[in-house]
């Protein structure tokens, strides 16, 4: 499981697509993801049966974060997806009141000590994920799930 670390999480490695003018494209998507583009897509799968209906909309941050697939139910956010060069990040804010369901969850080790590090900010901890196996895409939608629930 990639994760990243306490404090490389203030920095975030920005999404390869940063022109603001032009939102990406399926083939600009699957030649940035290479074979990760199984990844995002089962994620993406994933997340749509765990909270049909899901809104998948592109959103451009800035230059210095570029573009990011949301993924929202009836209008609440549930993550983001950020392309990066041959994998991508799933981020989430995990409210405090989740922190619970979290601790108790069947989560891998390096998962657990992801989120009790992760900054806080107004709405939750900011959980970010570099997802590079079946087991990272498992964790993400079980992580989806504890924050929909609080």
């Amino acid at each position: 499981m990639a994760l990243l670390c306490p404090a490389a999480s203030l920095i975030v490695e920005p999404s390869v697509f940063r022109d603001r003018s032009r939102m990406p494209t399926e083939d600009e998507l699957e030649a940035a993801l290479g074979p990760s583009i199984a990844l995002w897509r089962s994620l993406r799968v994933g997340i749509g049966r765990a909270f049909d209906p899901v809104d998948e909309r592109w959103s451009f941050s800035g230059k210095a974060h570029g573009w990011s697939l949301r993924l929202a139910h009836r209008d609440r956010g549930i993550v983001f997806l950020a392309p990066l060069v041959g994998r991508f990040r799933a981020s989430l804010a995990l409210p405090e009141r989740a922190m619970t369901a979290a601790g108790q969850a069947d989560l891998p080790e390096a998962m657990r000590d992801t989120i009790a590090t992760a900054p806080i900010y107004p709405e939750g901890r900011a959980v970010r994920i570099e997802v590079t196996t079946q087991e990272d895409v498992a964790s993400v939608i079980a992580l989806a799930r504890i924050r929909m629930a609080s």
